[in-house]
């Protein structure tokens, strides 16, 4: 098996080597577009699974909108157009034909253009607030808590795997609501959700805030984030809850008669995550060797790999490990009893340090003499013996443990690489040289966020809830009063 780049050497060769080889996923034969193989998508699954129940436990239901935007919808809300314009795909005609001048081969009927150009949908608001306007009379239709499942279709021109592709799986909720303050609450209470899914599902720590005006979605009055830093340095925008204001309500007329029988505009919110969170769980805890899978998210939690010479040692093993199979599985705990008589053990270990199983078991004939069981870590790469007596107790108790290594240690990585600067020269050094996330003051102004950005290319990355305002100080590139503490980074 091919050894994959180091990380030191080419991080982005190392991550795109260790997406296609641990089977996550490939390049398609559409520009920007990825297959993402069964492996991958177990992992995408176990995400989806946790996010969906958190949804419903919140009170929002799924639903599905059309794929196809009319143009005249897509118009309506003129800052979200504007805002997604140049990465739209559309749908002109509906038919094609026999090519006369080119046998065998096709060309677009002439005659089956749309009256309507489609836009192939870069994210729903306008389908979504186009339907409310049937469903919505009164106060009493409110609030409608929607999410669906869907892909969406950005022409982006520089795609790579997870990260930045044309067409991409995502969840995104549409809500509307009779006041400000509701929806306000909704599109906060769903940035809660998506940092306790990424921090406590997929161990990947974050740092809570909002957008700048310039930052922000388009169409938005605010942009709540969750911003997580990798290993490289640079960090990843992980989930965002925009609070729309009245803005769609007003662009498609969408009107409630309140309890007092007056007519007001609906308030409403979006969010969303992608299967850009599957680049953020790579470059978070992976390494040299592989993948580094939370247990919580890995399709596979416990493998078991029988060492054997003849098939009466296999089978005396096989008593040994599927009991215990049964044991953790009882537990909810995954595994696999990989008894594949074609491939090696040495090559079943380095296969499953590749799709970064948390824990791998050996058993041989000496461990059976010796009534034990050899457990290796994924996380630490520790080897060491336990009894078989009680070993799924302590396998349990063992996924826990590297679930919360893996939070721990990243959490400890993020820390170590976020300086505070107050000056514009140790600014361009960090962001330079050290990378990750740099805390300073801003005076608020987007000429100092741009500027910065043309110089630097680090951008305000959030203004964090935690320590957002700021009485006294002076921005470090303007020397202007500072309003704001905000953190930047060089991002994906």
């Amino acid at each position: 098996m091919a050894k994959l780049t180091s990380r030191s050497e080419d991080y982005s060769k190392w991550y795109n080597e260790l997406v296609v080889k641990a089977n996550l996923a490939e390049n398609s034969g559409v520009r920007g577009c990825m297959v993402i193989k069964p492996y991958g998508y177990a992992i995408w699954e176990k995400l989806q699974a946790e996010l969906d129940k958190r949804f419903k436990e919140t009170g929002h239901q799924n639903a599905y909108f059309p794929l196809f935007v009319p143009k005249s919808y897509f118009e309506a809300e003129e800052k979200n157009a504007e805002g997604f314009a140049k990465e739209c795909a559309v749908v002109t005609h509906y038919r094609l034909k026999n090519d006369p001048d080119a046998p065998g081969k096709l060309m677009v009927d002439p005659d089956a253009k749309l009256e309507e150009e489609l836009i192939v949908r870069p994210t729903s608001e306008a389908i979504i607030w186009s339907t409310y306007k049937n469903w919505i009379q009164s106060y009493r239709d409110l609030p409608i808590l929607i999410n669906q499942w869907a892909n969406v279709v950005r022409w982006e021109m520089r795609t790579r795997l997870f990260l930045r592709t044309a067409e991409f799986l995502w969840q995104e909720g549409h809500t509307a609501h009779a006041t400000k303050e509701e929806a306000e609450q909704e599109a906060i209470q769903m940035q809660e959700v998506y940092r306790d899914v990424v921090e406590n599902f997929m161990a990947i720590p974050v740092v809570k805030g909002y957008k700048t005006p310039s930052e922000r979605f388009a169409g938005a009055d605010e942009t709540y984030t969750i911003e997580a830093l990798m290993q490289d340095g640079k960090a990843l925008q992980a989930g965002t809850s925009h609070f729309l204001g009245q803005n769609f309500a007003k662009a498609f007329d969408v009107k409630f008669t309140t309890n007092e029988g007056k007519q007001e505009f609906v308030w409403a919110t979006s969010w969303g995550v992608s299967t850009r969170l599957m680049g953020a769980l790579i470059m978070t805890h992976s390494d040299d060797f592989g993948l580094v899978l939370p247990p919580k998210i890995a399709p596979i939690q416990v493998v078991i790999v029988p060492i054997h010479k003849t098939d009466e040692q296999l089978n005396e093993i096989r008593v040994v490990a599927e009991n215990l199979q049964k044991e953790l599985t009882a537990k909810g705990i995954a595994v696999k009893f990989d008894d594949d008589k074609t491939t090696k053990p040495g090559w079943k270990f380095a296969e499953y340090e590749l799709k970064g199983v948390p824990v791998r078991i050996a058993i041989g004939p000496k461990d059976l003499e010796n009534k034990q069981l050899e457990i290796a870590r994924r996380d630490t790469l520790e080897k060491n013996s336990i009894p078989m007596e009680g070993a799924a107790a302590h396998l349990e108790n063992l996924l826990d443990a590297i679930q919360k290594n893996l939070f721990d240690r990243a959490k400890k990585f993020r820390d170590e690489h976020t300086t505070t600067v107050t000056s514009y020269d140790e600014f361009k050094d960090i962001i330079e040289n050290k990378g990750g996330f740099v805390s300073a003051l801003w005076d608020g102004t987007e000429e100092t966020e741009e500027a910065i950005k043309n110089e630097t290319k680090a951008t305000i990355r959030c203004i964090p809830q935690h320590f957002d305002q700021v009485t006294e100080g002076v921005d470090f590139y303007s020397g202007k009063p500072a309003k704001f503490r905000v953190l930047y980074a060089k991002a994906y």
